[in-house]
């Protein structure tokens, strides 16, 4: 006597919860641009010029001085506070940057700026991703790293 088989059918854990409608999913979109940018736009900008940000690193002091974008400062989040950044222009944009996606330092770093009246934007990636799409890094000992040259497109 044979026995049937039965089959047991799974959970898809992608499809467990339907996408949100068109107007929630617009918006959550639109919030994640106006709230980042990724190594590859810093770089563009950086390359053509732009001054109207500000990069800063989030991470260790120690961290920084091993190696850092190129013309980024070092403010480690536990720092910030309105005497630290007391002579920063509040009319410029701030990227933050910590050390990866697992990293939630330049998080922290943009709640305390939001809170002293800065504009933020997180660099998504961290210095992690902007060292995976090859981009100079400026560090410890070696001359300065320039980012004059332009890149169109």
């Amino acid at each position: 006597m044979a026995t049937a088989k039965t089959q047991v059918r799974f959970i898809s854990r992608v499809l467990e919860r339907r996408t949100s409608q068109s107007q929630d999913a617009m918006a959550h979109f639109q919030s994640k641009l106006a709230n980042e940018t990724d190594p590859s736009d810093v770089y563009f900008d950086l390359q053509n010029g732009e001054t109207d940000f500000l990069i800063l690193d989030a991470r260790s002091p120690e961290a920084f001085a091993k190696e850092h974008i190129p013309g980024a400062i070092s403010m480690p989040h536990r720092k910030i506070n309105e005497a630290a950044t007391a002579t920063w222009p509040k009319d410029k944009l701030i990227v933050i940057y910590c050390y990866s996606p697992a990293c939630n330092a330049a998080a922290k770093a943009a709640v305390k700026l939001i809170s002293l009246g800065f504009t933020v934007k997180e660099m998504i990636g961290g210095i992690e991703y902007w060292n995976e799409e090859g981009y100079p890094l400026q560090k410890a000992g070696e001359p300065k790293v320039s980012l004059n040259v332009p890149v169109l497109g």
